[in-house]
């Protein structure tokens, strides 16, 4: 009985992880639009986005099986890719086809029954973009961290589209030069397993190790490039229709600098293992900046 119930254990364990349950933090953007207008008190419109970040959560773990089927023989040949579950092979191949399948499908369902045609356009876009990403873009260097920012941006467009909360041009410029800059973490911090495994490029990718210089710096500009965006926001007439004193906002730059320079010392250290925003959910310090910053945003308003 003991042995069986370890066993059943693991294969949890194993489809937990096959899954990227920890990686449904990223989901949390849809939310992002209901903050930035304010509306976060509207209670009637906390079920669409919590449906809304459902959806998401089951389209992106479809898409995470079909990547691992796709990188299959290159995640066996990973330092780290290769203990995941289907490299392992701890499971089944076809069982995670089926599961793949059952879960856009469910993830479509759910849109096409509960939230507006906007929303299922944009999490259509998202299955699509994903799919193409997993089987064609991610190969060719540069583009790929375009499409994952890209990613992380349709988030918050069906965040928004969920809530019928128009997504200002700010907050898209925001978040595109914000996530392509986290996009570039990931590549530096494979780049350094790479490296570190004496290995000259990682299969499957469009990069060298000879690359490092230049993805550092394009992701520390992209990075601080989101702060300009935000400080061009406060001297706008946008912000003074939401933000009684909207000076006050002007305390996120130093924040968000600081976040941004940290996320990038630990990526050059190579003490990033994991997506910049999983380590920011679980990260004391990311806490502390973001309620330190939701303390600026309300004193703001």
């Amino acid at each position: 009985m003991d042995a069986k119930f370890r066993s059943e254990v693991r294969f949890l364990d194993s489809w937990s992880r096959a899954l990227r349950l920890h990686q449904w933090a990223k989901n949390f953007l849809v939310f992002v639009p209901l903050i930035a207008a304010h509306k976060v008190q509207h209670t009637e419109l906390l079920m669409p986005a919590m449906l809304a970040f459902l959806c998401f959560g089951l389209a992106a773990s479809s898409a995470y099986v079909l990547n691992d089927f796709l990188d299959l023989d290159a995640d066996r040949k990973h330092p780290y890719k290769r203990d995941r579950p289907f490299a392992a092979g701890e499971l089944s191949l076809a069982h995670g086809g089926v599961v793949a399948f059952v879960l856009s499908l469910t993830a479509m369902v759910i849109a096409a029954m509960s939230l507006p045609p906007a929303f299922v356009a944009v999490l259509a876009a998202y299955l699509a973009l994903t799919t193409l990403y997993s089987a064609y873009l991610k190969r060719f260097a540069l583009l790929d961290v375009l499409t994952l920012a890209g990613l992380y941006t349709l988030r918050i467009i069906g965040g928004g589209a969920a809530v019928d909360v128009p997504v200002s041009f700010w907050l898209l410029a925001f978040s595109i030069f914000l996530f392509l800059s986290l996009a570039v973490v990931k590549r530096v911090t494979e780049l350094l397993a790479v490296r570190n495994a004496g290995d000259h490029s990682p299969a499957g990718r469009g990069y060298t190790v000879d690359d490092l210089p230049v993805m550092r710096s394009l992701g520390i500009a992209s990075g601080y490039i989101s702060v300009l965006v935000l400080a061009l926001y406060i001297n706008s007439p946008a912000s003074q229709v939401l933000y009684r004193r909207p000076e006050v906002i002007w305390l996120l730059c130093p924040l968000l600098l600081y976040w941004i320079s940290r996320v990038w010392l630990l990526a050059s250290r190579d003490a990033m293992h994991d997506d910049p925003i999983v380590f920011a959910a679980f990260d004391r310090v990311s806490w502390i900046v973001l309620a330190l910053g939701a303390a600026v945003a309300w004193t703001a308003s």
